[in-house]
Formats: structure tokens, C-alpha cells, sequence
């Protein structure tokens, strides 16, 4: 076994991955697959690592005033933000409730509520996402606004969640139906949570962050952590003061991804450089010592997995602790 490394100008972008990538307002968006098979929609989707260590990595890219539709999930997903000024809005038509964004910014987002995104800054920007379980295809549900907008533009989703393009003489195969539009008691099942309600318990400032992690690394999501839910993995925010020299192992795997500064990581398949947006997969058991590279600023996010079941949260429950 040995390190596998997505450098961030690596990144292979799908611009189909959904059921907006024609919708006007949502047709310029990119998505990316870093570890597993992710949630996209789409068989142009590139994977670069199609190993699951209990959870798949995956970012979405856009350009100003660029979002992403309104969707639920039914395992775990988070984001952090890479680069840009983002705007996060949620409930059955987006108006419930919202949240802005900014690099370093984290944000464990209730399972089983509406939620979208979109690019406020003034240029291209980028999030991460860590998104529950082995297994996260299929778990998109769409509001039935963006299903039939996307059907004026020329794309069906199949009830197996499966894309077709009309505009380009697909169609639907013989025996499956599209994807059912969800009625209204199925609707009144999503709560409608305030911004009040969500951002104390689920999201996390980046200089909050680097703070809390001057003596050791912040635990951010996970069991005891100090967002809510137990989504299936940790995340951890390591600064420059968070983490000795010393190798160490671990058995699991761990996910090393960058955000800000440059890292040195020894492992037995010997020294690389961690430079923000760059993701790192290293395997149980091995050998590893991470540094900051040089003086000044410097952040990472660990991901780990660990035995909550299957990515699974319990959802919104209202309030926070």
C-alpha cells in the first residue's frame, strides 16, 4: 500500500454531473471526484481514487454569481471552503435560512433539509466536500422545481438517478420511468430550520479554528466534536503548533487535505510537499510525519474514519447544543 496524492491543479472537472448543468444560473458549475465514486449523476464524471476509506472526497468549482440547486442528502455531507466567498441557503425553496462563507470557513450541514450554494466572491472559487459512507451514489434528492427546470433545458434524471440529454437525441430506456417528482407530504417531511438554529451548532470559522488548535489539533466534526452530528468520520484542524515533528501511525486511513501554507509529509514512500487544495490518502499502518514547509500561515484539514454507521446522521432535530 502506499500514498496516493491528488494535486489541486490535477483536478479532472465534470461539467455534467447533475441534473442543472443546463439550467441557466447552474450550467457553468464543476465538479470534481477526488476519492470514490461520489454523488454525481453523470458517466463522464472523472474518479481519481476510486478506494473508499469510509467516505469520499469530492469539491465543486464556479465562477461568480455560478449555484448549485436546491438538494437534500441522505448521508453526511461537508463542506470547507478553499478559495472565494460563498453563500449557503436552505429550506424547500431557500429561504429558510443562510450562511456566507469565507476560506477556512467549515460547515457540517444537517442531513434531511434542502440546501444549496453559490459563489458571491469576484472570482473563481472552490469547496471541498467530505460526504458520508463508502457508498454516496444515489443519495441526491432534488427539489421538484430544479427536476422540471432542468427538463425545459433538455435534461431527465431516470428513477434509477441516471442523466439523459434530450438535446442530444437521448432518452429515457424502455421500462424506467424518470425520477418521480416528490409530493407534498413527502415535502412537509423537510424541516425548515432558521439560520438561527443551524450555524451555532454546524459551522466553524477558520481563525475560531486556529485558535482552538495552538496547543493540538481541533476537533472539528466527529463524536465529542464541537459541531453537531456524528457523521461517520473526524475531522480534525491542524496549525502550525498542532502537530510534533514526531512519525506516527494510525489504523485507519487518513485523509490530509490542504488549505493554507505548504505541509512536509515523510511517509516510507518517502517526502512530498502538501500545497493548498491538494489531497492526500494515506493508508493504515504506515509510517508519517507532517510539518509545516516554511514560516507563516499555515492550516490542514485530517479526515478519518471511524465507527458511527455508515455516514448516517440523525438529521436535523432542531436547535443546537
Amino acid at each position: 500500500m502506499s500514498v496516493q496524492i491528488v494535486r489541486y491543479g490535477e483536478l479532472v472537472p465534470c461539467k455534467t454531473a447533475f441534473i442543472d448543468a443546463h439550467t441557466p444560473g447552474s450550467d457553468q458549475k464543476e465538479n470534481f471526484t477526488i476519492i470514490g465514486g461520489g454523488v454525481s449523476e453523470s458517466p463522464d464524471q472523472h474518479v481519481h481514487i476510486a478506494e473508499t476509506p469510509g467516505f469520499n472526497i469530492g469539491a465543486a468549482g464556479q465562477p461568480p454569481k455560478c449555484r448549485n440547486s436546491l438538494h437534500s442528502h441522505r448521508t453526511a455531507e461537508v463542506f470547507f471552503v478553499l478559495s472565494g466567498r460563498w453563500r449557503f441557503f436552505w429550506g424547500r425553496w431557500g429561504t429558510a435560512g443562510e450562511v456566507v462563507l469565507e476560506p477556512g470557513d467549515i460547515f457540517n450541514i444537517p442531513t434531511g433539509i434542502f440546501r444549496g450554494f453559490e459563489n458571491i466572491g469576484t472570482d473563481y472559487g472552490m469547496i471541498m466536500a467530505i460526504l458520508g459512507g463508502d457508498d454516496a451514489g444515489g443519495g441526491v434528492v432534488w427539489a421538484p422545481q430544479v427536476i422540471e427546470d432542468a427538463a425545459d433545458h433538455g435534461l431527465v434524471l431516470s428513477e434509477t438517478g441516471k442523466l439523459f440529454d434530450t438535446k442530444k437525441g437521448e432518452a429515457l430506456p424502455d421500462g424506467v420511468r424518470p425520477m418521480p417528482l416528490l409530493d407534498d407530504a413527502a415535502l412537509a417531511a423537510f424541516p425548515e430550520p432558521s439560520a438561527r438554529d443551524v450555524i451555532p451548532g454546524y459551522v466553524a470559522r477558520y481563525w475560531d479554528m486556529m485558535a482552538m488548535s495552538a496547543d493540538g489539533p481541533a476537533h472539528i466534526v466527529g463524536d465529542g466534536a464541537i459541531l453537531q452530528d456524528k457523521p461517520g468520520f473526524d475531522i480534525h484542524f491542524l496549525s502550525r503548533n498542532s502537530i510534533k515533528d514526531d512519525p506516527y501511525t494510525f489504523d485507519r486511513h487518513e485523509v490530509l487535505m490542504g488549505m493554507t501554507g505548504h505541509w512536509n509529509l515523510s511517509t516510507d514512500d518517502g517526502d512530498t510537499t502538501i500545497a493548498p487544495g491538494d489531497t492526500v490518502l494515506v493508508p493504515p499502518g504506515m509510517s508519517r510525519s507532517l510539518t509545516p514547509a516554511m514560516t507563516g500561515e499555515a492550516a490542514i484539514y485530517r479526515i478519518r474514519g471511524n465507527d458511527d454507521a455508515a455516514g448516517l446522521t440523525q438529521g436535523f432535530t432542531g436547535g443546537h447544543s
